[in-house]
């Protein structure tokens, strides 16, 4: 695991307060990247990466799903709308928590979805709440690691599924340039820490699930950088960012960063599904 300790906390709530309108505005609802697996549009490939992580982790029509990182409500609306899952979605910034109740009300399933500003290291929910844990692009913010996944576990049901993307420390780093193109990462996208593909099923098994997949989709997400890079060329970005100060304009610069690390594979893209084992009572 390669470490960011200049990374606190507040400063992340403050990233996502400040960057929602540009997330919105640069890249769509979805604020992960996409699943670039043949020639589609970014919002085809971001539809494709959330389609994609249902039918690894098997979600099911009707389950309870914890939407760990929910930003502006995407996949929990989703989720919604498309199995009528009932989702709880948490996000540490009160901007995503608004954005995602008013966009749930939109689109009408409101009732099927519930939104809060949480920490997802202090958050409480009581044992065996959820059939789906769901995460994207949310762990890489978790000073603790370990201890989240001790405590999301007891979270789920017996059967129950844990369905993570993540951005990865690349396998192996051969050079301190390497290290250091994640570490320059980690500052730029506010990641206290980044783990590697190993570290995530040492993880979920130490906390007691069983990982049934660790994907690597790093050649098909990694597109998702070239055209944040051409849309911030595109509508003049980086002068709206001056005006919210040094941090969101090292964000944006940083876009190249990230797209050099997944090419000279200092960085990967993972996806995680993990079960939990059953029990003698039934689902």
């Amino acid at each position: 695991m390669i470490s960011c300790t200049t990374v606190r906390k507040p400063v992340i709530r403050t990233h996502y307060n400040v960057t929602t309108p540009f997330y919105r505005l640069l890249w769509g609802r979805h604020l992960h990247h996409g699943l670039f697996e043949d020639d589609v549009t970014a919002q085809v490939a971001q539809q494709k990466l959330t389609d994609r992580l249902i039918q690894e982790a098997g979600v099911q029509r009707g389950d309870r799903v914890l939407d760990v990182g929910c930003g502006m409500g995407g996949s929990s609306i989703y989720l919604a709308q498309s199995l009528g899952c009932d989702v709880t979605g948490i996000t540490l910034s009160p901007v995503q928590r608004r954005w995602a109740s008013w966009t749930s009300s939109w689109h009408g399933v409101r009732g099927q979805t519930d939104f809060h500003v949480q920490d997802a290291e202090t958050a409480d929910f009581d044992k065996e709440s959820f059939h789906v844990v769901w995460s994207i692009e949310c762990t890489e913010h978790l000073f603790d690691k370990p201890a989240f996944f001790q405590k999301a576990a007891t979270w789920l049901k017996p059967g129950g599924r844990m369905a993570i993307c993540a951005w990865l420390e690349g396998d192996t780093h051969a050079t301190e340039a390497s290290a250091q193109q994640v570490r320059n990462v980690c500052e730029g996208f506010f990641c206290p820490s980044l783990g590697s593909m190993q570290d995530y099923r040492q993880w979920m098994t130490a906390a007691g699930l069983t990982v049934d997949r660790a994907l690597d989709w790093t050649t098909s997400v990694a597109r998702t950088w070239e055209i944040c890079q051409a849309r911030v060329q595109r509508t003049g970005a980086r002068r709206l960012a001056r005006l919210f100060g040094a941090n969101m304009t090292m964000f944006l610069d940083r876009f190249d960063t990230i797209l050099n690390a997944y090419q000279s594979g200092a960085m990967q893209y993972g996806c995680f599904v993990a079960t939990k084992p059953m029990e003698s009572c039934p689902r």
